[in-house]
Parts: C-alpha cells; sequence; structure tokens
C-alpha cells in the first residue's frame, strides 16, 4: 500500500490547517486588533507552533493512527482514551459536516442560487460526498495527488494576493495602512483585548491536532510528523501574515465592509486577481474537505484497531481504504448539520471542546512520555528532548488553560435576538449529547460486547 512520504505530510499538514478561514474573515481579528492586527497573527503563529511541537513530540513515542486517541491511550490507558477518541471522533465528523457545508453553500452563493434552501444544500452535500468517497476509494496514490494538487492550488492563490497587494503598493505608491486608524479604534485597546484577538486569529492555525490521525499511512511517522508539522506552521504563517499585511496596505476598509462571501476578493479590483482568489477559496474549501474525508474515518478505526468498538470498523478495500469507517463517518457528518437545517452556530460548540480536550490531554500525555510513566506502548529507543518534551509541553498547558479562560461561553450557549440573549438549547442538548450521554452509552454497550 502507497504510503506519504515527508513532503506530502507536509502537504497534507498545511491542506488540513488551512481552510476557509483565511480567505472568509480575517476582518474578525482586523476588528478587534486594528493596525495590530499583524502583530497578533505572529503571537497566534507561535500559540499554534508551541502546541503542534508538542503534537509533533508525542509522534515519536506513538506511531498508531488516531493522534490524540492514539496518545492519550497510551498515556492514560483505555478508558480516558476511549472517551478521547469517540469525542474526538464525533466532534471531527461533525466539523467534517459543517466544512462540507460550507464549501456547497459559498458554490451555491457564487453561482446565484439560494444557499438557504435545504434540498439544494442537501444534494450539494451528497455530491460533494459521493466525489471523496470515489477519491478516497482510489487508493492513498491518488489522495495523495488530489491532496498535493489541492495545498498547491490554495497556497498559489494566496501567494498570489500577497504578490498583487506589493505590486500594487509599489505602482501606485500608496499604502493605505494607516487608513485602518479611522476605521477601528485602537485606543483603548488593553492585554485583554490582545488576547481575545490572537484567540480568535488562533482558530486559522487549527488543524494540526488531526494530522497524525493516519499515521499508519505515512512512511517513517516517527520521524516525518516531527518536523512536518512544524515545517507545515512555519509556512502556514508566513502566509497568513502576508496575506495581512498585503491587504491592509492596498484597501483595509473593504476588507471589513464587504458582504461577499470571500471577503479578500473586494480589496482588489481586477477581475483577474478576483477569480483567483475566488477560486482558490474554493479550491482551499475543497482540500480541507479532501484532508478531512482522510482522516476523520481513520480515528474511528484506531479505535477498533484497539478492540473498543466492532471489528469491522477497522476493514479495508485491497486498495487500502477503510469502507465502513467512512461511510459511518459520512452519516455522522451529513446527518447532523441536516438535522439542525444547516444551522452551524448550534453544533460547531462540539468541534472547539473537542480541541480543548485534546489540548489538555496531548501535553500532560507527552511529559508522562518523557518521564516513562506511561500506562500502554510507547516506541523503544526514542531520542528525548527536555525543550520538545518537557518544557513546550509545560507551556502548552498554561496556554490551553489561557484559551478556556478567554473563550467565548457565554457566546457559544446564547442567540442573540431582537428581544435579548436567550440560551442556545441546541447547543447545549449537542454537547450533552455528544460529551456526555454518547460516550457513555458506548462505553457501557463495549464493555458489554468484550464480556460477552
Amino acid at each position: 500500500m502507497k504510503k506519504l512520504g515527508f513532503w506530502s505530510i507536509v502537504l497534507f499538514a498545511i491542506n488540513s490547517i488551512i481552510g476557509s478561514g483565511i480567505f472568509l474573515s480575517p476582518a474578525a481579528v482586523i476588528k478587534i486588533a486594528g493596525k495590530y492586527t499583524p502583530i497578533v497573527y505572529i503571537f497566534a503563529a507561535l500559540l499554534a507552533a508551541i502546541l503542534a511541537i508538542t503534537f509533533a513530540a508525542a509522534a515519536k513515542y506513538v506511531t498508531k493512527s488516531g493522534a490524540a486517541y492514539a496518545y492519550a491511550t497510551a498515556a492514560f490507558g483505555e478508558n480516558i482514551g476511549f472517551y478521547v477518541g469517540i469525542t474526538r471522533f464525533i466532534a471531527g465528523s461533525i466539523a467534517w459536516g459543517v466544512m462540507a457545508t460550507a464549501v456547497v453553500k459559498t458554490v451555491i452563493t457564487i453561482f446565484g442560487g439560494d444557499n438557504t434552501s435545504f434540498w439544494m444544500i442537501t444534494l450539494g452535500l451528497v455530491l460533494l460526498m459521493v466525489i471523496l468517497l470515489i477519491i478516497n476509494m482510489s487508493g492513498n496514490k491518488i489522495f495523495e495527488i488530489i491532496n498535493n494538487l489541492s495545498t498547491i492550488g490554495k497556497l498559489l492563490a494566496l501567494l498570489t494576493t500577497i504578490v498583487a497587494g506589493v505590486v500594487i503598493v509599489i505602482m501606485t505608491r500608496e499604502n493605505h495602512f494607516n487608513e485602518i486608524n479611522h476605521i477601528v479604534d485602537t485606543s483603548s485597546i488593553n492585554g485583554s483585548t490582545l488576547v481575545m484577538a490572537v484567540v480568535a486569529a488562533f482558530y486559522a492555525f487549527t488543524g494540526f491536532e488531526s494530522v497524525a490521525n493516519a499515521s499508519e499511512d505515512m512512511k517513517q511517522p516517527e520521524k516525518n510528523l516531527p518536523r512536518a508539522i512544524p515545517l507545515a506552521i512555519l509556512v502556514i504563517g508566513v502566509v497568513y501574515i502576508g496575506i495581512i499585511l498585503a491587504t491592509m496596505m492596498v484597501n483595509p476598509g473593504a476588507l471589513i465592509k464587504t458582504k461577499e462571501v470571500v471577503s479578500l476578493v473586494a480589496v482588489f479590483d481586477s477581475p483577474i486577481i478576483y477569480n483567483i482568489i475566488l477560486y482558490g477559496a474554493l479550491i482551499s474549501m475543497f482540500g480541507i474537505n479532501v484532508a478531512a474525508s482522510f482522516g476523520t474515518p481513520r480515528i474511528l478505526e484506531a479505535i477498533a484497531n484497539e478492540n473498543q468498538v466492532p471489528h469491522w470498523f477497522k476493514k479495508r478495500t485491497k486498495q487500502g481504504f477503510p469502507f465502513i469507517a467512512f461511510m459511518t463517518t459520512f452519516l455522522v457528518a451529513a446527518v447532523l448539520p441536516m438535522a439542525f437545517q444547516y444551522d452551524m452556530t448550534s453544533i460547531i460548540i462540539l468541534s472547539s471542546i473537542s480541541r480543548f480536550i485534546q489540548f489538555l490531554v496531548v501535553p500532560v500525555g507527552v511529559l508522562m512520555f518523557y518521564f516513562g510513566k506511561e500506562r500502554g506502548y510507547t516506541l523503544e529507543n526514542v531520542h528525548k528532548n527536555i525543550v520538545t518534551d518537557v518544557v513546550l509541553p509545560v507551556i502548552s498547558l498554561l496556554l490551553t488553560v489561557l484559551l478556556l479562560v478567554m473563550f467565548d461561553w457565554k457566546g457559544q450557549f446564547s442567540i442573540k435576538t431582537d428581544s435579548g440573549t436567550m440560551l442556545n438549547y441546541y447547543a447545549i442538548t449537542a454537547m450533552v449529547i455528544g460529551y456526555v450521554i454518547l460516550p457513555a452509552v458506548l462505553f457501557w454497550v463495549n464493555k458489554k460486547r468484550i464480556a460477552k
């Protein structure tokens, strides 16, 4: 079976991280931080790098697929590992459904359709999933080619945006960066406000935690993942900061005020650049769906490999494709957004909480690996490093606590209406089902199945 080499892993990591955010909504951070936005993205990149290196350090000790599930199982045992795995699978499936719905709605909007039509979105979602199924069933070689091309495509679109911005500034000899001071008032900005902006920018870098979901489909994951993930974060950080600087120098006002689906297109008047950015955004959103369709089913497969769910979830086709795990993931990814009438704000909280669980569990797991306190199997003769395996995991824990404190809990569990603010019962219900009821039921079922 063809396995992903180092550079394909790097591109897979980039593809897993760069989605629609940098194309659609950089204005959200600019509205908070104003002229300090580039600095905010630098800090967000550093935060992501520290967490990413911690995850990469865990990959030195555990090469099984499943990422945080595999690390948690090795560090803390089967029970905690099972909880992390199930909640990651649910959240990952929902995140995939959200991303798939986003690309479908964007395509419908671009071509003048009604992006609120339930049946049109459903039809587009099924069509997208069929395309992703065909890509995955074709084998890892075809997936590798499409993943690499989509990643290169989105990077070229972003780099074109940067180059176009620089050329415009040089040719016109006009730099509009300081105009942001007349649009966003930063006179009262303080440390707390900047932290909130960093948290908002940080989510454009998330996705690195899922790269190792398919580590068993990678060549020498214990060597390649610790190098590939930080390199991907470095590339993305440079590109993101370049995008922010270029667009703020050309036309920051348009970026904030536009009602375009892909907000970056509003910065440039050129139809050519407009189309490059527009279709680059589509390639980006399609690419992250390709990455999700490859990695998310392998979480379920990894749990099956540990005999914590029925063995048929780990069955693969001749091309090395986990078909049953894929179809199960597809059903979860499609049905939940449909059940909520494609109102993503009601369920997206699940994905956020799953990340926090991983950001707490994995750093502690790395510390346990380093000091030989793990409860499961880890690789022998691992090259231990006190900086990557102790210092950075401790910093990761502290930063995660900061993220938890600064996270907009009230906003996630409430809805603004004309008469005021009310509880978001859909989000609360999804939270209870996804993180309490379903894991408890599956844990009980698994114990009964093993006891027979």
